[in-house]
């Protein structure tokens, strides 16, 4: 098995909530699945490619062979860089993201890592107009742990936190089914409440494997 863990945040771990109280899942993880291979991805110190139109031969497919032999050596590492994220997330069984809430949403660098993971006749096939998660093929798991300043009412989490549902929607959409959150809300801005709000979240932790595992 392999657990993918997704770091989202350019702060040191020592300083980052979102980043502290993901290692504390990470571990227990590999706790509960002791043969699990772990690889970390920090899209701030990894090269996540800005897509060009010259990368696809239309829209979420990468350039064929004979296209991609054309295509300029930087623009060729461009593509092998696309493949390479896309081929990492598909061999993975367990992901976990964490991610400060920015802008109602999260960092612009999850959002191209997506871009590049979305691909038709990789993670997704289109058929007659639909579209099908291909990675359905095995269980697969995603914890998505989601720091923020200041409390996020339930009723309101839709509008005011949209980064957890569209990651679950787009998840969901490529065929990872079981999905859970990890909210590490009120965080504030002194060092009481940081650390309140990740004990908090924290105690959470057993619980949340525990349904992620039934």
């Amino acid at each position: 098995m392999k657990l993918l863990y997704i770091i989202v945040n350019s702060k040191p771990e020592s300083e980052s909530s979102s980043r502290r109280v993901s290692r504390k899942l990470v571990n227990k993880l590999l706790e509960v699945h002791p043969d699990c291979m772990l690889e970390e991805l920090n899209l701030y110190d990894e090269h996540i490619p800005r897509l060009e139109y010259r990368y696809f031969k239309q829209r979420n497919c990468v350039v064929d062979k004979e296209e991609y032999d054309k295509l300029p050596e930087q623009d060729k590492k461009e593509v092998d860089r696309i493949n390479q994220l896309c081929d990492q997330f598909m061999s993975a069984d367990i992901y976990v993201i964490g991610a400060p809430m920015w802008s109602l949403s999260f960092p612009a660098p999850l959002k191209e890592y997506i871009d590049c993971i979305v691909q038709v006749n990789k993670t997704m096939i289109i058929s007659n107009g639909k579209v099908k998660g291909t990675l359905d093929d095995k269980e697969r798991k995603m914890i998505y742990v989601q720091s923020s300043g200041g409390p996020v009412p339930w009723l309101l989490r839709g509008k005011i936190s949209q980064g957890v549902e569209y990651v679950e929607d787009i998840m969901k959409v490529l065929g990872i089914k079981k999905f859970k959150e990890l909210l590490v809300d009120e965080t504030g801005f002194e060092r009481d409440s940081k650390i309140d709000a990740e004990y908090k979240a924290i105690k959470h932790i057993d619980a949340l494997i525990d349904d992620l595992e039934g």
